[in-house]
């Protein structure tokens, strides 16, 4: 089971453009939300603190004016006293309470309040110009204000009598207020997050836009078209990428126009020399020939030289033929004559002509194999893995025939050319079929053209097929070479 659709669908879902409107969306939700936490600070601030300058302003006065006539000793008289103060609340009405020694009394029911709190009886003692509070109690918010009663003793001085005055006030309508407000904040913050989402829209289209264009430039050079260019808008920074995209794309173009022109007139030049090449080398190949006849009835030195000449005169002829066979591959003139044949037979007449014996050449090649292939071309292969392998490893080599299903489930033929040498080097395994490559820097001219296995690549590739290598666990180079096999195709 794949995951890489849903892999996709999940880098798509938080691409870019997602990601910009949630930026936009977050940095709108962070200002509405400041802004609405601001304002209504500020607004509950100036509601609570309007009703409670109003309140301890009133009371101070209240008590100021009529506090000393006040009958300390308590009884009906006092609560009677308390109450016409309670009457004159603002902005709302107040339950007055009065504490003098063990002395309690109210404007209301109960004597004693359980709103007002220890810390505010303390500061009323500590402070002779009063003290308020706010206190929730169940759930109600209360203003209390305590408010000593103090005697004049100097311009500075203040001594308590130790009569204290509390008011106790509902803040519920404030409380009412400053949920109003909370809610209006709310309320005014998700519209305003509903109507930021379009130009938060905008924003990312008009980003993406270039971004977009420069993806798709990027994909029509990828295929091959180089002359694409993007248009370039506006003067910021993404213009500035169109720009730089545009300049490069134009270098591109241009070294690879040079490079092309240039391989071109290489692989011309080589298909031209192998070809004024193959007719003298044709006679000097007859020459040498009747040569290497008579080499025996020639004194020592000027056989050594004529030999010399003939092996030589052979490896030229082998370049040649290298490079006019790679040039038909470069021009893409290379054809596929396929016949139905017999594998293993084929493998058998390669290495019978090449005259690689089985002490040199072991083989594991099972009957009945048949294929569609090429003859001319499957034995190029097979010879250059062999002869490769007999070159560059050590016998005895090991050629090995089957087949079996590929990943796909399809048939493959697989063909494998093992030796008995120390293997290939790890850092020349990935260059081992690039043309002229030598994977060892003091190997001999003796070793080839340099172009075999490039041009056994090319042979499989030309069937469908693959080619790879690699070494034994035992030591040993392994070359296998994969062709596509339909049921077809195959014998009994």
């Amino acid at each position: 089971m794949s995951t890489g659709p849903q892999r996709s669908r999940r880098a798509r879902a938080f691409g870019l453009r997602t990601r910009l409107l949630l930026a936009f969306l977050l940095v709108a939700a962070v200002s509405a939300g400041t802004t609405a936490a601001l304002t209504y600070r500020e607004a509950r601030n100036a509601v609570l603190q309007t009703a409670q300058d109003t309140a301890v302003t009133s009371f101070r006065d209240h008590v100021q004016q009529t506090g000393f006539a006040l009958p300390v000793q308590g009884g009906e008289g006092l609560e009677q006293f308390l109450r016409d103060i309670a009457r004159k609340g603002k902005p709302h009405p107040w339950v007055v309470f009065a504490e003098y020694g063990s002395v309690r009394a109210s404007s209301g029911e109960n004597p004693v309040s359980t709103v007002i709190t220890p810390e505010l009886r303390r500061a009323a003692r500590a402070d002779p110009h009063g003290s308020f509070q706010r206190v929730v109690k169940d759930g109600v918010p209360y203003l209390t204000i305590a408010m000593p009663m103090v005697f004049k003793t100097g311009p500075y001085s203040l001594l308590p009598s130790g009569l204290v005055l509390y008011a106790v006030m509902r803040m519920t309508d404030e409380q009412v207020n400053v949920d109003a407000l909370l809610m209006a904040a709310r309320d005014g913050a998700l519209p305003g997050l509903a109507v930021a989402l379009l130009p938060g829209l905008i924003a990312a289209r008009s980003v993406l836009r270039p971004v977009r264009e420069l993806s798709q430039a990027a994909r029509s050079m990828g295929s091959g078209r180089l002359d694409t260019r993007i248009p370039v808008r506006g003067s910021d920074e993404l213009a500035d990428l169109a720009h730089t995209f545009n300049e490069s794309a134009a270098q591109l173009e241009h070294s690879v126009r040079e490079l092309r022109d240039a391989e071109a007139r290489a692989r011309r030049f080589a298909s031209d020399v192998s070809h004024e090449l193959r007719t003298p080398l044709a006679g000097m190949l007859a020459v040498t020939e009747v040569l290497d006849e008579d080499a025996d009835h020639l004194d020592a030195d000027t056989a050594r030289a004529v030999r010399l000449v003939s092996a030589e005169t052979g490896k030229l002829a082998v370049l040649v033929e290298d490079l006019m066979e790679i040039s038909r591959f470069d021009a893409r003139a290379a054809e596929l004559n396929a016949d139905e044949v017999d594998v293993a037979e084929t493998i058998r007449k390669t290495l019978h002509n090449r005259h690689w014996t089985d002490a040199r050449v072991r083989t594991d090649l099972p009957d009945g194999i048949r294929a569609r292939l090429d003859p001319r071309r499957f034995d190029l292969v097979v010879a250059n893995l062999v002869g490769n392998a007999l070159r560059h490893g050590s016998a005895p080599v090991t050629v090995r025939l089957r087949t079996e299903a590929s990943s796909a489930g399809e048939p493959v033929l697989i063909t494998e050319v093992m030796d008995s040498g120390p293997g290939i080097r790890p850092e020349a395994l990935p260059h081992i079929f690039d043309r002229f490559y030598k994977a060892d820097a003091a190997r001999t001219r003796t070793a080839g053209s340099g172009l075999g296995l490039a041009i056994t690549l090319e042979n499989v590739r030309l069937h469908d097929g693959t080619i790879r290598a690699g070494n034994l666990p035992g030591g040993g180079a392994v070359f296998t070479v994969e062709i596509p096999l339909h049921a077809e195709e195959a014998g009994g």
